[in-house]
């Protein structure tokens, strides 16, 4: 089939005619959910066909209600059970949160089984005999092999930012579910990206999906105004200070590791900024109240690690600032894609250190645009860290999954100096 290359290209169209069944649509309306993103459009009527797909999209498209829709209606007239796995706690709870919307008009019940929280609470759950199961794939693996739960009745298995979870090193557990649901199902795969590791699973897993791409992939979300700094490691606190003074609304700041996140987290609070951290050092709960605080305005910065650039779907986030870019090159769509969202503007600002032009090129490369590197500001002066905060600009770096090491010593030059501008920017790549 002919993928559309450009969302501008795919008529938007109504829910109406997508194949979906009044009942629906009535729920639809009440939502005042009434134009289908394009991912919906296109996805949605294969998906009520029966047909194993493959939907290639960026944060933030409405994928989720374009696998649960379909998901929904097939199983109220077919009978059988839906098995959602996600990649992390956050998402599973956000896709709940989705069907839980929507139960509120037609009844559906759902268990959610995610690490983090009490086993036994999880087997009450699946003892209601729920219609869909949302999951991350460790815990499932859990189950199984509790035997709390069986997947002999499994009718339709969507596995949601695939990509996310091959790159978690989740491909041991991805592969033992799909040998234990049955072989006459149907696979719905959502991925931003589209890795080998994919391509394999809809080679030897998936009967003859189509493939619906709505961006290419490492496309990142539109009005998204990108900036780069390169500044040396002893300032990124005070460009941080500087950026967060000049910002009025929500900010998410990415920190490589959870340890980083942490000492940056009481930074920024000594900076006088209502801050909270999210990552896996932090227990479900915790995750889940930094996560409601900024979402409610109780935390106006919010310092994550890649466990949470896909676990966020919060509208209006003004900001979205890399202090370390990441280590795979994919997750910094991911990272910008918190901000920008639902067609509002956003803007994205990354701080680059001198030696890391290939982490660049990496990005631009994925992504075929040029971050034009924006000038340093007057920085402030800089601040006096709480020695339980050592200043983040001198820790050495450590990788959480498979990033290499990197120089730590600053460079000599100033970086707005115009010749610091040749590393990032040079042809021939």
């Amino acid at each position: 089939m002919t993928t559309p290359t450009k969302t501008q290209e795919i008529a938007a169209g109504s829910f109406e005619n997508l194949g979906l069944a009044p009942k629906i649509i009535e729920t639809l309306t009440a939502l005042k959910l009434t134009v289908p993103t394009p991912i919906q459009s296109k996805s949605i009527p294969f998906s009520l066909e029966g047909q194993d797909l493959i939907g290639i999209a960026q944060t933030g498209t409405g994928k989720t209600l374009a696998f649960a829709l379909p998901l929904i209606q097939r199983l109220s007239r077919g009978g059988g059970r839906g098995l959602i796995v996600l990649p992390t706690r956050e998402l599973a709870l956000q896709v709940d949160e989705t069907f839980q919307r929507i139960a509120r008009y037609i009844p559906i019940r759902t268990a959610v089984l995610i690490g983090g929280e009490n086993i036994e609470k999880q087997k009450r759950q699946l003892a209601r005999q729920p219609h869909i199961l949302i999951t991350t794939p460790g815990r499932l693996i859990d189950h199984l092999e509790q035997r709390t739960v069986k997947l002999n009745d499994i009718r339709i298995l969507v596995l949601d930012e695939a990509d996310r979870m091959l790159d978690m090193g989740f491909a041991p557990q991805i592969k033992k579910i799909l040998q234990v649901v049955p072989k006459d199902r149907q696979t719905l795969l959502f991925s931003a990206t589209m890795p080998t590791e994919i391509a394999t699973i809809a080679e030897k897993d998936m009967r003859s999906p189509v493939r619906v791409e709505i961006a290419r992939a490492g496309t990142t979300a539109e009005h998204i105004k990108q900036e780069l700094y390169v500044v040396r490691k002893d300032q990124k606190n005070q460009l941080l200070e500087k950026i967060l003074s000049d910002t009025q609304g929500s900010v998410l700041v990415f920190s490589r590791t959870k340890h980083g996140a942490k000492r940056l987290t009481t930074v920024v609070q000594s900076m006088g900024h209502r801050a909270t951290e999210i990552h896996s050092n932090r227990s479900l709960n915790q995750r889940r109240e930094a996560l409601a605080g900024f979402k409610s305005g109780k935390y106006r910065v919010l310092i994550a690690t890649d466990i949470a650039a896909r676990g966020i779907d919060v509208t209006g986030i003004e900001l979205v600032i890399n202090f370390d870019l990441p280590d795979q090159s994919e997750d910094y769509v991911h990272r910008i894609g918190r901000t920008g969202r639902a067609g509002l503007t956003g803007r994205a600002v990354s701080f680059a250190t001198p030696d890391q032009g290939q982490d660049v090129r990496a990005i631009e490369r994925l992504t075929r645009t040029v971050l034009a590197i924006t000038p340093l500001p007057t920085l402030p002066r800089a601040r006096f860290v709480p020695p339980s905060a050592p200043s983040y600009g001198d820790e050495r770096r450590h990788s959480t999954g498979g990033g290499h090491h990197r120089s730590a010593a600053p460079h000599a030059h100033s970086a707005h100096a115009p010749r610091r501008a040749a590393p990032y920017h040079s042809r021939g790549r």
